[in-house]
């Protein structure tokens, strides 16, 4: 195959699965979003300018402040009320930027009264914790007035874990239906994939991604104990293979397994730490540029409107950095993805199905600025050429699925001397494997995928070996290349 597979003639077939309109549909849908980085921060700096002008936080700050000297408190109320005004003043650009257009080009199925309901739901959310948040940000610019920007770096980071902590407990459930991917061929095979690479395998669940969107999707969330792979149900709505949740599956337990999300939040807290460097000497003139006559200072929560204008020019600015560093991150996560279940066609199907809402073909240029993912065109190609590098002779599946029927619930022996005191390996029905020694045990998870058996005990990393069939009989080879024939027993045979 490595010789006569066309890489660029299989991504050109790909990408020919959708025709002309659709691509060019999926262009205007991408480009139009570029403009609306443009204009969404034109509107939040006017929305800031209207509040500032407004005069109604300085208003509130005095009747917070009172008689008592109720710093923290003040900043909590001022910030968290700020937030509300602002989601209310930018709703008219809400409603076309994040539900009309993705309506127009068919990429949502929601109702706006759905929409709206959501939105006030989180919006109630952002105003308590990021009241929290700010209100922690001012009082550092309190008690370190020179060098607070450098503190906020570690207070951003701090909440930014928190949320990926808490999200997937108590956020998330409350916007989608998260349940374990229900019983079939397709946990079975998921279940496997996570045995193989120390995933946790509990932590597979399928969302009603649906209700807000109609994108082929799936996403890691979450952090230590609650982080999960959880694919949209709008996934198998358009036809998801096992092929297909292989390969996406296998791309979001590369940003689990490599902690991606972590590695994200640490950058995201160094950029906060720039930005908020360059607000400490930005933010008395854009005070006076926004006519902030009534803001005391740097300090002053009510002046909230002027420090959000800058941020939001900032990150503006930064926006070719942040989206190549996420960019980083989601090709390691297609590289794991494709160097641990070899699944370049599956992987492929899945990208045609993105297209809808992300071009495939942009300049280079457009893809450094502007796109948080590689394009799809470069990432079939990838997958191509790693196709054409890593030739399969066949699928492994019907291999997989006749040594799954021939070893589970069996005692299966290597015919080659196994070490001292060491017995047949059992594999259970339920996933887990028990070794028998003459002075103790072995046991934990076991998977049979990709044409390897994987062993994994608590703690510790797969150890596999490749399954081989040999004739009626199987056999097992390690990495030293020699293939040991295997004897299965039933269990009962077993003393002891």
């Amino acid at each position: 195959m490595a010789q006569n597979f066309d890489a660029a003639a299989a991504t050109a077939t790909y990408l020919a699965q959708l025709p002309p309109e659709a691509h060019a549909k999926a262009t205007a849908y991408t480009h139009g979003g570029h403009w609306l980085l443009l204009w969404g921060a034109l509107v939040a700096v006017l929305v800031s300018f209207l509040i500032v002008r407004s005069g109604v936080l300085v208003k509130l700050r005095h009747r917070f402040e009172g008689r008592r000297n109720r710093p923290l408190l003040v900043s909590y109320w001022v910030s968290g009320l700020y937030i509300v005004i602002d989601a209310v003043l930018s709703l008219p650009w809400a409603v076309y930027s994040d539900w009309w257009r993705p309506k127009q080009y068919g990429l949502t199925s929601q109702a706006f009264s759905g929409w709206l309901i959501e939105g006030a739901i989180s919006l109630v959310i952002t105003g308590l914790i990021g009241g929290l948040f700010f209100a922690a940000l001012y009082a550092l610019i309190r008690k370190a007035p020179r060098t607070w920007w450098l503190w906020s770096g570690g207070l951003t980071a701090a909440f930014i874990a928190i949320g990926m902590l808490l999200g997937p407990l108590f956020i998330e459930p409350i916007f989608n239906k998260y349940t374990p991917a229900p019983a079939g061929p397709v946990r079975d095979e998921v279940v496997a994939m996570a045995r193989q690479v120390g995933v946790p395998s509990d932590k597979i669940f399928v969302y009603d991604g649906s209700k807000q969107s109609n994108a082929y999707t799936a996403n890691v969330s979450g952090l230590f104990g609650s982080a999960r792979v959880a694919m949209s149900d709008t996934m198998f709505k358009k036809g998801a293979d096992i092929a297909e949740v292989r390969g996406v599956v296998g791309h979001e337990m590369g940003h689990y397994a490599h902690h991606h999300s972590l590695w994200i939040a640490g950058v995201m807290s160094l950029l906060a730490v720039a930005a908020f460097f360059l607000v400490d000497r930005l933010f008395a003139p854009a005070a006076r540029l926004l006519g902030a006559d009534g803001v005391r200072g740097l300090s002053d929560p009510a002046g909230l409107p002027v420090l959000s204008a800058v941020i939001t020019v900032l990150f503006l600015l930064a926006t070719p950095v942040i989206s190549s560093l996420i960019r980083i991150a989601e090709s390691d996560a297609d590289h794991y993805s494709l160097a641990r279940f070899n699944e370049p066609d599956g992987l492929a199907k899945a990208l045609v199905k993105t297209i809808e809402y992300r071009a495939a073909t942009p300049g280079r240029l457009e893809e450094i600025i502007f796109y948080d993912h590689p394009a799809v065109g470069r990432r079939i190609q990838r997958a191509m050429e790693w196709k054409a590098a890593h030739p399969e002779p066949a699928s492994t599946a019907a291999l997989d699925a006749a040594a799954r029927a021939a070893f589970v619930g069996r005692m299966v022996e290597l015919s080659a001397p196994a070490p001292a005191g060491q017995g047949p390996l059992i594999l259970k029905s339920d996933g887990s494997w028990f070794q028998r020694y003459d002075f103790g045990s072995g046991q934990g998870k076991y998977a049979i995928t990709g044409g390897r058996l994987c062993l994994s005990a608590d703690g510790g990393a797969p150890n596999c070996r490749e399954v081989v069939r040999v004739g009626d009989g199987w056999a097992l080879r390690g990495e030293d290349g020699v293939a040991a024939p295997v004897v299965l027993k039933p269990i009962e045979d077993r003393a002891g």
